[in-house]
Order: C-alpha cells, then sequence, then structure tokens
C-alpha cells in the first residue's frame, strides 16, 4: 500500500489548469513566470499565479514556478526582480537551472534544482545539497537502484517524474535544436526535433529503415512502482505536462491521487490510456527494456483494443471486445480515422470512415495489424461533465454564553476561529425542531471550501433562532475560518547558498550550460575548471549534439554486448531527415548513445 505523504505534484499551463489539479487531489502544482520558463508557450501573468497561490494555500497546497531557462548577462536583473514579485505574492519554490541566479540578491524563497540540470550522478547530487538547494528534481533514465544510491548518500528532497512525455535526451544536454532550428531547448524554444521521422542509413548510404520516428519515445507511466519509489527514497512525483490541456490533468491527477489513497470519485473513473498517451514504458526505471519509442508515430496512439481481420476501400472489419461508438478515433500504425458508422457481424466490429474527411492510406494498412483507440467520445464526454470540487473537514460547535451564542469553526489541522454574538435567548416552543433547524443551518456549507464533519449543538435547551440569523453566523464562521487557513499558511524557509566544492577536476565545457559571467564565477568559487561556455553562446562544429541513454541499436535489437543479434548494419549509422545528415556514435562502455551534425 502506498504512502500518500509523498507530494503528488502537478502540471498546469495556467491558472485554471492549477486550480482543478488542486481539486483533483494534486499536493502541488508547477507553473510557468511570465517569463524565463523552459516551455516558452506556457507563460502565465504574475496576476494569475498569484490567484492560484491563493486558492492553492487555503488547502495547504504548494505552488512552484519554473524559472529554468540559461539565462544571458542582460536578463539576470529581470529574473531576479521576477524572482521577488513571486515570493512576494506567495509562491513556494523557484524551479531554476541557470546558477548565475545564485550570484544574485535572490529572496528567501525555495529553491528546486530543475531536471535540466543534468542530476543523474550521487556526486551531482550530493553537491547540489551542499550548495543549498532545497530539492533535486532527478534525471528520469535513472534507474530504482541508482535513486537508492543517491538517497542513501544524501538528505535533500528528491523529485522524480512518474507519468508523461519524455525527451530522448538527458534532460539539458540536447542541443539539436539549436543547431538545426536555431531554438535552444535550454532556452524554452525547442522544436522537437526527436519527433519527426528520419531515415536510418548505414555507413555506405544504404537505407535501412525508411522514415519512422526513431527518436520519439513511449510516454512514461510509472504507475505500477509506485511503492517502490517511495522506499528508493523519493519524496515527490511529478507529472509531466505543462503544455497539456485541462482534461489530461484531470484524469491524471485524479488516477495517481486514487493509487496513492485507494480514493475515486463516484462519478468517474480515470484512465490514463484515455487521455494523450503515446503507449507506455517505465523508462529505465528497472533496467534497459525494449520497445521504449514508438516510431510509427509521435501523437497520441491512446489504447489497444484489437486487430484487423477485413480490410475494404471505407471500412476495417475488427476483432475486438470493445465498445465502439460513432465519434471515436482509432490509430492504425501512422494512420488515423474518426469512425463514421459501426455495424456489428458475426461476432465482429465493422468501422467506417467518412472518404471525403479521411485521408486513409489503404496500402499502410494489413490484416493482423494491431488498432489501437486514441479518442473515447463517451470518456472524453464524462470527463468534461467532471468536476471535482476540494474541501477541507471542518467541525462546529455551538455554546452559550452570558449574553448570546459563540460559534466555533476548527479544521481537522486545528486551525480555529471562535465567533460570539450577543442574542436574546428565547427558548423554544418546539424543543426538537428547534434543534433541527440549527443543526439543519449551521450545517449547509454550500460552494465554500469545507465540507462538515461533525456539528456539536452544547445547549442548556432548545432556542428559537431565526434562519437568517443562523445563516449570518455560519456565513461569517466560514467566511474568517477560510482566511484563517490562508493566513496560517507557512511557506518553508530556503537555507543559505554556498560555494560547496565542486566534485570533479574535470574541465567544464558547453554540456554545463554557462551561459552567463554570474553562473561562469560560481562556478569558478567552488573551484571548478570553465573549459567552455553554452553552446548557444558559442556553437562548435561537428559538436556532439544530443546525449541519450536510449540507444537505437538496442531497440532495434543490433546491440552485440546485451543482445545476440544474426547480423548488424556497418557503422557508422546515420539518422537523415530531409537534408540533414546526423552521425550516430554509440558510447557501449557508458551505454549511451551520442549524435552529433556531419559538417
Amino acid at each position: 500500500m502506498c504512502n500518500s505523504k509523498v507530494e503528488l505534484l502537478s502540471p498546469a499551463r495556467n491558472a485554471e489548469i492549477g486550480i482543478t489539479a488542486i481539486n483533483c487531489g494534486a499536493d502541488a502544482v508547477y507553473i510557468g513566470a511570465p517569463h524565463f520558463g523552459a516551455r516558452a508557450a506556457a507563460t502565465n501573468s504574475l496576476a494569475d499565479i498569484e490567484r492560484l497561490t491563493s486558492y492553492a494555500h487555503r488547502f495547504d497546497c504548494k505552488v512552484l514556478i519554473t524559472l529554468n531557462t540559461i539565462l544571458r548577462d542582460d536578463e539576470l536583473d529581470d529574473a531576479n526582480r521576477m524572482a521577488w514579485q513571486l515570493y512576494n505574492i506567495g509562491a513556494d519554490a523557484l524551479i531554476i537551472q541557470d546558477f548565475g541566479l545564485l550570484e544574485t540578491d535572490l529572496p528567501p524563497i525555495r529553491l528546486h534544482a530543475s531536471t535540466q540540470c543534468n542530476n543523474a550522478t550521487v556526486e551531482h547530487v550530493k553537491w547540489l545539497e551542499q550548495i543549498g538547494f532545497s530539492r533535486v528534481v532527478l534525471a528520469r533514465e535513472l534507474s530504482l537502484d541508482q535513486i537508492k544510491q543517491i538517497r542513501q548518500n544524501t538528505s535533500v528532497e528528491l523529485e522524480a517524474f512518474i507519468h508523461g512525455a519524455l525527451c530522448v535526451s538527458y534532460s539539458g544536454q540536447c542541443y539539436l535544436s539549436q543547431a538545426l532550428r536555431g531554438r535552444s531547448a535550454n532556452r524554452g524554444e525547442c522544436a522537437q526535433m526527436c519527433r519527426l521521422p528520419y531515415d536510418l542509413l548505414d555507413a555506405d548510404g544504404n537505407t535501412i529503415i525508411r522514415q519512422k520516428h526513431l527518436l520519439s519515445l513511449k510516454d512514461m507511466d510509472r504507475s505500477e512502482y509506485l511503492q517502490q519509489l517511495i522506499d528508493a527514497g523519493v519524496t515527490t512525483f511529478k507529472i509531466e505536462g505543462r503544455l497539456k490541456d485541462e482534461d489530461y490533468v484531470k484524469n491524471i491527477v485524479t488516477y495517481y491521487r486514487h493509487l496513492l489513497d485507494h480514493t475515486t470519485p463516484t462519478d468517474f473513473t480515470p484512465n490514463p490510456a484515455k487521455t494523450f498517451h503515446r503507449s507506455q514504458t517505465d523508462y529505465f526505471l528497472n533496467g534497459r527494456t525494449r520497445p521504449m519509442a514508438n516510431i510509427d508515430s509521435p501523437k497520441s496512439t491512446g489504447e489497444e483494443i484489437g486487430k484487423i481481420v477485413r480490410l475494404d476501400t471505407s471500412s476495417i472489419t475488427l476483432d475486438t471486445a470493445v465498445n465502439l461508438h460513432q465519434g471515436d478515433g482509432l490509430c492504425i500504425g501512422s494512420e488515423g480515422f474518426t469512425i463514421s458508422q459501426i455495424e456489428d457481424k458475426n461476432d465482429r466490429t465493422i468501422v467506417f470512415w467518412n472518404k471525403q474527411h479521411s485521408n486513409i492510406n489503404i496500402n499502410n494498412l494489413h490484416t493482423g495489424q494491431v488498432v489501437s483507440r486514441n479518442f473515447d467520445s463517451t470518456f472524453s464526454d464524462r470527463l468534461a461533465h467532471f468536476a471535482p470540487k476540494r474541501k477541507r473537514p471542518i467541525s462546529i460547535t455551538l455554546t452559550e454564553t452570558n449574553d448570546g451564542f459563540s460559534v466555533v469553526a476548527q479544521t481537522t489541522h486545528d486551525i480555529s476561529v471562535t465567533l460570539s454574538f450577543e442574542q436574546a435567548k428565547e427558548p423554544a416552543n418546539n424543543q426538537a425542531r428547534a434543534m433541527q433547524t440549527i443543526h439543519s443551518q449551521l450545517s449547509k456549507m454550500g460552494d465554500t471550501i469545507f465540507e462538515l464533519r461533525n456539528i456539536n449543538i452544547d445547549l442548556s435547551q432548545a432556542y428559537f433562532l431565526p434562519i437568517s440569523t443562523l445563516n449570518e453566523w455560519r456565513r461569517q464562521a466560514v467566511a474568517q475560518l477560510e482566511q484563517a487557513c490562508l493566513d496560517n499558511y507557512k511557506r518553508q524557509p530556503q537555507q543559505p547558498i554556498t560555494h560547496a566544492p565542486y566534485y570533479s577536476t574535470l574541465p567544464l565545457d558547453y554540456h554545463a550550460n554557462i551561459f552567463n559571467q554570474k553562473a561562469k564565477h560560481f562556478y569558478e568559487q567552488c573551484g571548478a575548471k570553465i573549459e567552455g561556455m553554452a553552446f548557444e553562446q558559442s556553437p562548435q562544429d561537428d559538436a556532439e549534439l544530443m546525449r541519450c541513454r536510449y540507444c537505437i541499436k538496442y531497440e532495434m535489437g543490433w546491440c552485440r554486448n546485451k543482445q545476440q543479434p544474426t547480423q548488424t548494419p556497418k557503422e557508422p549509422l546515420y539518422l537523415q531527415q530531409g537534408n540533414q545528415k546526423l552521425r550516430l556514435h554509440f558510447d557501449c562502455r557508458n551505454c549511451q548513445m551520442k549524435i552529433f551534425t556531419t559538417n
């Protein structure tokens, strides 16, 4: 059984989605600031972040801000100013990548080391803790054993991704978009080169694989391993998806809240395969497995529902046990369409598509091929009507005073308010009805953030109290208790940042992503040797543009170290997309794949 004390952290593209995440059971949300976030398309105003923060803190939930791009020298003052603004409106922590910020006068706000810092080794995480970071967001590629080793050598909070889209490169170590498109992933402008189709060529230029998405990984799903992650030392479970829509967040947060607490809404059953879903992988958590990539399509493939048993010009016959509906979307390899008509015949399901609206290449389909449903119209309607409301349980006590009555409203965390009211004590003619009225009116929580768990009416006798009076007492008590919840919220402090000795004597090159002089100075104060500045500042010919733990050779079954292939293609191998050709280098000693240009 999982320990629900672990923090469940949800993405939020905007304040409304953040509020939805909290209502679905998230303990914290992370959201983009107006600038300097690693998702340039997911920024938010300070006013919206303040509104989200105010809502979250009423439920003891945190709001974390992504300020995790690398920064130019002329941007540091603006970033520092924004950090203070975010602190002043109540943000709980900043997720950062650029160590130049550590050389500025930051507010006393918690600092989390972004996964963009490539937090993949014990030594690196230990150094980040010594510097003063409150939390480290671990590299996605780490196994359970590697996470355990980090925990055994550190006491810093460890945040790990458990669900969502995967970058094929180690985070912070991808320069492909910058080199080929002039759009820096470390600056929040990734062109997603890994989702494109490529030809795979051998050393002689022969095409081995044609137009497949060889770098496009499946989505992470570690829902079966939550307890193991907790046992390994993870303190926060992170869901990816700051560009995802509200339905995705509702579905995925509700799903993981259920797994942690075994609570499920009565009007909705979550299912991660029914919102954006590229199939799933645990991604090295239990070692190297295959397949990790979905080479046929980078799009949402949904849930497998059956196989093709017959093909016609505008329909396919399926062997499936799933009830399909008109309007559902099906995905078959690289082809997809919306169902326009359904027939059932001889225990088979025949689905049709509209030729005028669906451009299906029948030559790409064949019998026996797996069919997936990537849009379930019935589930989508149910999800759209699912509107959870988060409530804090409280108790209310009504007692007598010398000149009237007292109402005490208290949360289960012992936050309470006491209100006294002068009121004539007029014994009720009908004692039972009067007590019922008092109980009924004080119990109505309506559209507040509270739900009543207990009510105690401690009176010497039943008094006649007008309904309007009882309602006003309740409204005042509830309003003051809500404000007390907000006032009693305490942000966790940030410890001082220090210059801890750097753990390696090897000089730092562009992989350290040092983009400004303050960052350079910070590393130098820690004793690090700087050999080169960030790739975005000093691009290099024939540079390593991507470093991956994922390996195409292993994915294709060609790894001589871990597999037993009957034959392998002649190396070096190349990826080609249009006129662009990339060279693959396989670092078998470290079990990594690297990608270079071929200038």
